[in-house]
């Protein structure tokens, strides 16, 4: 999660979708969003990282969110299946535009089987952390541990809180991003005790998050390298909190992406880290 980013895929918005159905805050200024979005390829062009920015997905406003719908690994992607029904048609869509790029397929989620790609976080090279939660449930955790049992890489659980239900996005990574080998920030208030418990064990020290930058998606950074992130504007606290344990801060007003309620990590879809 925090070795240099070598390649990316990314996707800005649709002029035309139903932002309102899909959950967002008020409607996007797409205008203003293509020069945000700039700036994010940008950013991530200057951190060393090639990036495949992929057309927008006419319809699909939550498909900016390229983390999501597809989950890469040292393996080959895994296709996933979404539980928000406006989000259905992303997996196939990205996992077809990602086989165009070279990218292999492993598998795919069936059935009954729904996961979110920002429930899933690697701890390590060969442990993937899954929160089960309202978009990631419990045949996800099944499936994604057959497919990645065979592979090397073990999945462990985390089970997240009811929260405000079912209708607000909530992923295991709205609490928690990796930053460097030894270091994350987390929102404690309803991180899964496990998890920080692991964290501990792995000798992994976090920067708390406050109420109000976790509301300003302080709490979603984007490691580019270890010690080196991307952070939207708004939770200062978190930036100089950053900055004080001496990561390097890029700071990016994407006003018109975070009123979706995702951070420079929703944004991406890694493709290669080394």
């Amino acid at each position: 999660m925090t070795a240099p980013l070598r390649r990316v895929a990314v996707r800005g918005l649709p002029t035309h979708a139903d932002y309102q159905d899909a959950g967002w805050e008020r409607l996007p200024d797409v205008t203003l969003s293509v020069e945000q979005h700039a700036a994010f390829v940008s950013a991530l062009e200057s951190a060393g990282a090639a990036v495949d920015v992929l057309l927008p997905a006419e319809g699909l406003a939550d498909a900016c969110f390229t983390y999501d719908p597809v989950f890469v690994t040292g393996a080959g992607m895994v296709v996933l299946r979404q539980a928000k029904p406006c989000r259905s048609s992303e997996p196939p869509l990205l996992a077809s535009e990602l086989a165009g790029l070279g990218v292999p397929e492993l598998g795919r989620l069936a059935d009954d089987a729904r996961a979110d790609g920002g429930d899933l976080f690697w701890l390590d090279e060969q442990t993937l952390a899954v929160g089960r939660s309202h978009r990631t449930n419990a045949a996800a955790h099944d499936q994604l541990t057959a497919l990645l049992e065979p592979v090397g890489v073990r999945v462990v659980p985390f089970h997240l809180p009811w929260h405000h239900g079912p209708g607000e996005v909530f992923h295991l990574m709205s609490v928690i991003s990796p930053v460097s080998p030894d270091l994350a920030v987390v929102y404690e208030p309803i991180a899964p005790t496990p998890l920080l418990d692991e964290l501990t064990a792995r000798g992994i020290s976090w920067i708390p998050v406050s109420d109000e930058d976790y509301l300003a998606l302080g709490s979603n950074v984007l490691a580019t390298a270890p010690g080196r992130v991307i952070l939207f504007a708004g939770a200062p606290g978190v930036e100089r909190d950053l900055r004080a344990a001496g990561v390097e801060v890029t700071v990016l007003d994407c006003s018109e992406f975070a009123i979706g309620t995702g951070g420079p990590t929703c944004l991406t879809r890694p493709l290669l880290r080394d």
